[in-house]
């Protein structure tokens, strides 16, 4: 399947700390991808690489095949939604359809138009008299307007009400469906990202810690209940993602190679969140213990 974004041992630094480093995935195109992080993970600095707006100290990114940079072609495919959807709050929403218009080679702006209407947002009120809400949705259609290949969307919702975010993730997922527009949504709210989401990269303390098709990493992992672990090699399982330990107990959350057949051991079905958690805390526990020069 063709990739629309693929990174390769990608880095960023800052001085002496890595923002973003070894960073290796493949977005296939036709996926909403969430890219799953605590704050500082380096989430938006990897979409301000895909996007030409930063550029990598080690590795590459490309956009349908192609560097971003200096690339005016490439990046007329892509829309692009920033953290805290930065907007010129002076101008009216239907000012800023017509200024796309001009600045894109491809625009539609009756699409635009539409969807605004549908949600009851007003087209001669400056945007930055409007909700958080209403301008998350002004700065979505203003990214649906360019007709993207890839949709990047930097955290759109984390600063929204329940019911601004259920509105705005009801229309991204209406939007794509009509367009078949790839999607890679940032976001932290992990709830959200079970509701829209089929494909899942999860990024922290600067590396990706995983990435591919969300069924599958489901069915990859397990949850085992049995005597205290003491490291040795358990058939059937290629790794310890993360452990807890009783006096005569272990529970282990595990990537499996293949059935677990070990009669010692209670084999449990693990849901997306279980995952995203155990992955997270993996990264936090890792990266602590760098910092601090002391072993894991």
């Amino acid at each position: 399947m063709e990739a629309v974004l693929e990174t390769d041992q990608l880095g960023k630094r800052y001085g002496r700390h890595w923002a973003l480093r070894d960073c290796s995935f493949r977005l296939p195109a036709g996926r909403i991808a969430a890219l799953v992080g605590p704050n500082g993970a380096g989430k938006s600095t990897l979409l301000h690489l895909a996007v030409g707006l930063l550029r990598p100290d080690a590795g590459a990114v490309r956009l349908f095949g192609e560097p971003p940079y200096d690339n005016p072609t490439a990046l007329a495919d892509i829309g692009f939604v920033a953290q805290d959807t930065p907007l010129y709050r002076d101008f009216t929403a239907a000012e800023l359809i017509t200024a796309g218009g001009r600045l894109n080679r491809r625009w539609d702006a009756a699409m635009a138009r539409s969807r605004l209407a549908d949600l009851g947002i007003p087209p001669n009120k400056p945007v930055g008299k409007l909700s958080g809400g209403q301008r998350a949705q002004v700065a979505l259609a203003l990214a649906l307007a360019k007709r993207p290949r890839l949709l990047l969307l930097d955290e759109p919702v984390a600063s929204l009400d329940p019911l601004a975010r259920r509105e705005f993730l009801q229309t991204l997922m209406g939007s794509v469906a009509d367009s078949g527009t790839t999607v890679l949504l940032s976001s932290h709210l992990l709830a959200d990202v079970e509701r829209v989401c089929d494909h899942l990269i999860v990024l922290n303390a600067a590396q990706v810690r995983l990435a591919g098709a969300v069924e599958d990493l489901v069915a990859a992992h397990r949850r085992l209940i049995g005597p205290r672990h003491g490291g040795e090699p358990i058939p059937g399982v290629a790794d310890v993602v993360r452990a807890s330990h009783t006096d005569r107990q272990s529970t282990l959350l595990v990537r499996a190679d293949g059935p677990v057949a070990d009669p010692r051991w209670s084999v449990r079905e693990v849901s997306l969140e279980d995952v995203i958690l155990a992955y997270l805390a993996d990264g936090d526990a890792q990266a602590s213990h760098e910092e601090w020069g002391v072993p894991a």
